[in-house]
């Protein structure tokens, strides 16, 4: 690869979104996508998924159109998660590509919607040469918290560790959102309240876990506090765009020095 040819795209601000397979990336990616535009910015969507069949908006860049899944599988006589891994291993080969396409485009705002198998981009030494080879003047990542996976207080804690997980695994600034706030009704305000106020949740927990289940989900919960996870979460709505006013704020202060899109 020509490194040299890959050098910082000044203004361009990219936005990862992660989470966990379901919880609405794809969708969150649209929603975004419209909001940004509607007001005015200039925002283009990267899709890194090389499974997906159907999106719920228009790539302007898309590594479909340089890795085929189905011709992988008969290539190599992989199964589909065997494809998908050595998937996500050639779109890194394709930085230069991808990254002229990106050229082109010349957005402000450059969303990524990565894998819906988590551990493919996350922890795969390719999904990470990605983050750090798409040339950005900064980046963030967004990471989805699904609302229907976390309306038990044992549950959230195990999503809050993939989270802390994935933000180490990408090394970047993340701002933690809840999806699917229209499922879970009341419990939205118990699970606001675990990701503002520990003791709360330790509560919970207690009375939900005993013996090993408890030591082991409280041992984690302040382990995840010494590493500064009690920053609360923000409840997005993929249906009525509820939330995506926050959601921008919490992007500008990290992308754009606080300095919002107008509304």
């Amino acid at each position: 690869m020509k490194y040299e040819q890959i050098k910082n795209q000044e203004g361009l601000k990219t936005i990862f979104i992660s989470g966990t397979a379901g919880s609405g990336k794809s969708l969150l990616t649209s929603k975004l996508y419209e909001y940004y535009t509607k007001n005015g910015a200039f925002a283009a969507v990267l899709n890194l998924d090389p499974g997906v069949e159907s999106l719920p908006y228009t790539c302007d860049v898309d590594v479909r159109d340089y890795v085929d899944i189905v011709y992988i599988m008969k290539q190599y006589d992989l199964g589909p998660n065997g494809a998908l891994v050595m998937a996500n291993d050639l779109i890194a080969s394709k930085i230069d590509d991808i990254q002229n396409e990106v050229n082109r485009v010349n957005p402000d705002y450059l969303i990524v919607d990565t894998p819906g198998q988590i551990e493919l981009f996350a922890y795969r030494s390719s999904g990470r040469f990605l983050v750090e080879n798409i040339a950005s003047e900064e980046k963030t990542s967004i990471f989805l918290f699904d609302g229907a996976l976390i309306t038990t207080p044992v549950n959230f804690v195990s999503i809050a560790l993939l989270s802390t997980s994935i933000r180490l695994r990408l090394n970047l600034p993340t701002i933690n959102v809840v999806t699917k706030t229209d499922l879970i009704g009341a419990k939205l305000k118990d699970i606001l309240l675990w990701s503002t106020n520990l003791n709360t949740l330790e509560n919970a927990i207690a009375k939900e876990a005993d013996g090993d289940t408890y030591s082991l989900t409280t041992n984690i919960l302040r382990g995840l506090n010494l590493g500064g996870f009690a920053q609360g979460l923000i409840p997005i709505s993929n249906v009525t765009g509820e939330g995506l006013v926050n959601l921008e704020g919490a992007l500008s202060r990290i992308l754009n020095l606080g300095e919002e899109v107008e509304d």
